[in-house]
């Protein structure tokens, strides 16, 4: 035995195995393992929150209380937390320091161990298509399956449940070390560059083994009878409910679920249903970026190194073929070749057209101009300046508008007075303006707690309630509206 620093530090990340509160724990960690075999490695605290809930168990969990188990478990390396700073779009936001979470390496290797430990099988990780041709074989097997003895049918339940396991969790494990920060790095590296094909070619292997097999797959599960299959899983279970264990006890039930459970992620791994797409095709786009992004570090990396090299040859030759251009548009046409871009970009806008025949060439419409501004933080606009200018005649008209309208508003209330009251249950037909007058001062009493207040041009006056329980249709212009008889009373200064 060799002692290292490994082999002596404690192990902090199986922690929340036994520590308190380790139902919540454990619950959390394996809902970010089960995200974890999706590809989907991010996620917020209110992801979790929401998932947590939906079990009864977990019926008064609140988002306090998430959050402090995150912190836990965070503290415990079980998780990463990067605060996510792309939608922040005020200091507040920012301080308020919203995270994602992710998984460590040793958390996803501690689950895995969970779960085998729930009789789950666990393998290495590879893309390799023969596990998808055995798959196909297998589910090609199916109509045979059916008039077939209990004993084969169990063999082949078990093969292609062993195959589609091991496709399983390879994929994910190999898609993670690929997406890792280490791996980033290393194809960063210049001797990447070594071996940049072989893992490229190993790749797109894989793709093409998806391709031919996938939709073979797809295409059988889809036409299986749901009775035959029915018949075929109830042979696998009735077979292994009669292979004899004196170590435990088997139930049917507990049995029958696994069984169905795992031909329904077989399905929904190939198939697609409900409008959301299959686990192989999540697969499939996952392949293809990882390889567009290693061909683009391998790109940048022989731009680097070729940064330094003697262009001398290379302008001598495109000299010597400038030279052979018989006419100007020649070398126009050659110019563009070397100088311009191979594959130009258009932009399209959604812009009238002058006419709507068919025959006008896009060469004879006119051209849109687009400014394009700077994807980045710091751009500002620039602000062109301009001098104070002054407003005293604009604030005089406003300032007269405004007086004319208070003393027409005036004139209009004025007129509802009756010995120094404005009772509602006897107005007349008030118009739009009125009535909205009318309200705010029955508000503005309301709201003091001695139901009074002062109008606009600063009369005072006090709310009579004492007729309340009574009822009165107030008349409107636009409509009317029935409300308890109040009174208005302005007082005397």
């Amino acid at each position: 035995m060799r002692v290292t620093e490994k082999l002596t530090r404690p192990l902090t990340e199986a922690k929340y195995l036994n520590a308190d509160n380790a139902d919540r724990y454990r619950s959390i960690m394996r809902i970010f393992f089960e995200h974890y075999e999706k590809l989907d490695y991010w996620l917020y605290q209110e992801d979790v929150y929401g998932e947590m809930v939906q079990d009864p168990y977990f019926s008064g969990y609140r988002p306090e209380q998430c959050q402090q188990d995150l912190a836990a478990l965070t503290e415990w390396k079980n998780l990463t937390a990067i605060q996510d700073t792309r939608k922040v779009a005020t200091l507040e936001e920012f301080k308020n320091k919203k995270y994602r979470y992710q998984m460590s390496d040793y958390s996803v290797e501690i689950e895995r161990l969970v779960v085998h430990l729930e009789n789950l099988f666990i393998e290495g990780a590879s893309l390799e298509p023969t596990l998808l041709e055995r798959i196909r074989r297998s589910v090609e097997q199916m109509p045979r399956m059916a008039d077939a003895d209990a004993d084969k049918v169990y063999t082949w339940w078990n093969d292609l449940n062993n195959d589609f396991i091991r496709l399983n969790q390879n994929y994910q494990d190999y898609i993670r070390d690929l997406n890792s920060v280490k791996a980033v790095e290393m194809m960063r590296a210049k001797e990447f560059l070594l071996f940049k094909d072989k893992l490229v070619e190993y790749l797109r292997n894989f793709v093409k083994g998806l391709q031919k097999n996938v939709g073979v797959i797809e295409e059988n599960l889809r036409l299986a009878d749901a009775g035959m299959v029915e018949g075929i899983l109830e042979k696998a279970d009735q077979y292994e409910l009669s292979i004899p264990r004196m170590d435990m006890e088997v139930s049917p039930e507990l049995i029958r679920e696994r069984t169905r459970g795992r031909y329904h992620s077989i399905r929904s791994w190939f198939v697609a249903e409900g409008g959301r797409e299959n686990e192989a095709g999540k697969l499939f786009d996952a392949t293809n970026e990882i390889i567009r992004r290693i061909t683009r570090y391998g790109a940048q990396l022989s731009e680097k190194n070729a940064l330094g090299a003697n262009r001398r040859e290379e302008y001598r030759k495109a000299a010597e073929i400038f030279l052979k251009c018989e006419t100007m548009d020649q070398a126009h046409e050659m110019a563009a070749m070397i100088f311009g871009l191979e594959r130009p970009i258009h932009l399209r806008c959604d812009r009238p057209r002058e006419t709507d025949s068919m025959n006008r060439s896009v060469y004879e419409e006119q051209p849109e101009q687009l400014i394009l501004k700077p994807r980045i933080r710091t751009y500002k606009e620039k602000s062109g300046r301009s001098p104070i200018m002054d407003a005293r005649q604009e604030k005089e008209a406003a300032r007269a508008r405004l007086l004319a309208e208070l003393r027409t508003d005036r004139e209009k209330v004025g007129r509802l007075e009756q010995d120094g009251r404005i009772d509602f249950a006897q107005l007349p037909v008030i118009e739009p303006r009125v009535r909205e007058i009318l309200l705010k001062w029955l508000s503005d009493a309301m709201e003091n707690p001695g139901h009074s207040g002062r109008t606009e041009d600063g009369r005072a006056y006090t709310l009579d309630m004492s007729q309340a329980r009574e009822k009165c249709v107030v008349r409107c212009e636009d409509g009317n509206f029935t409300m308890p008889r109040l009174m208005i009373r302005f007082l005397e200064e």
